[in-house]
């Protein structure tokens, strides 16, 4: 399934209307970052996750990922913390999740998640204002909970255990989590992206690899294709957008779900990590972290990233 989406977001770029690659900066911006080491998110320990137990750290990933998705709106919401101030957006979500954690042992529980109700999911995330999009992150950690009592797997760390590589971890994600699923589709041809569960792929092998010491391959992931890295890519001029679009994001004017702009932007950002990945040499996967790390440099003045309302990647 990873090849196709190396396949299908070639096949958008090639056609695209909006969207395009530039031939010279791809190689600029690999010089900046072809010696950098490549840094996983969760080697900063945020917030001492990595304290959990292996087998509920596992379970934590898959309630995260499920749910790391849109967190733009005016205002942002925010949480407040006495140990860290006010936080947004992906960490946010982490110190929340982890929270609970701490305090209710049994959060990490199928039996708990399936049963969860709105006003309990909504107390968890208190913050300045509801989370956006939050029905359908509602909606994503109760389905953990039902899929894994139906299908009775009281340890999801036992049952991906011996899934060390991407390409069988991956498989197992997409076939198991409908939710995951991730497509357009785009003159006449389907198109996949499946980010989150490139995303919950990786965060699960390369914990296992700092926690376990083994040996894991993300050698076939392709890069996450959401709204983040597409302002890093274009603002190193790695991306170029037609003014019309351009113009569209400067003035925060939204796109609609599926249509050639959104699905363009997406899949640019894919095959720009690609031709990133193979003039460094660096795996996909951790080109993607290296610009979503540069990403989180609040001191740049980004071009606004594509705002699409109903979508949750």
């Amino acid at each position: 399934m990873l090849e196709k989406i190396t396949e299908t977001t070639n096949f958008v770029i090639k056609n695209s209307n909006y969207v395009s690659i530039n031939q010279e900066n791809p190689q600029k911006f690999a010089n900046k970052i072809k010696d950098t080491k490549p840094i996983h998110w969760l080697e900063s320990n945020p917030f001492g996750l990595l304290d959990l137990p292996i087998e509920k750290l596992i379970f934590f990933l898959l309630i995260y990922d499920s749910m790391n998705f849109c967190f733009w709106g005016t205002p942002k919401w925010t949480i407040k913390t006495e140990e860290n101030g006010n936080i947004d957006g992906a960490f946010a979500l982490l110190y929340a999740l982890l929270k609970e954690v701490k305090k209710n042992q049994d959060f990490l529980t199928p039996d708990y998640l399936k049963n969860l109700t709105e006003q309990q999911f909504e107390t968890i995330l208190k913050g300045n204002i509801q989370i956006p999009l939050f029905k359908e992150r509602y909606d994503r950690i109760t389905s953990i909970g039902k899929i894994l009592v139906e299908k009775k797997i009281t340890s999801f760390y036992q049952e991906i255990k011996s899934k060390t590589t991407d390409t069988k971890l991956f498989d197992y994600l997409i076939q198991m989590f409908p939710f995951l699923m991730d497509t357009r589709n785009y003159k006449n041809k389907q198109i996949y992206f499946y980010k989150l569960a490139q995303l919950m792929t990786s965060d699960i092998l390369h914990l296992r690899a700092m926690k376990e010491s083994i040996a894991i391959d993300i050698s076939h992931l392709v890069g996450c294709a959401d709204y983040k890295l597409p302002q890093v890519l274009h603002q190193f001029g790695v991306t170029t957008y037609k003014t019309q679009l351009e113009q569209q994001l400067i003035n925060k004017i939204e796109l609609n779900e599926n249509t050639y702009k959104e699905i363009e932007i997406r899949a640019s950002t894919i095959v720009a990590i690609q031709k990133l990945s193979e003039i460094t040499g660096i795996n996909a996967i951790d080109i993607n972290d290296m610009i979503w790390l540069q990403g989180q440099d609040k001191s740049r003045l980004w071009i606004p990233y594509h705002l699409t309302k109903t979508s949750s990647y």
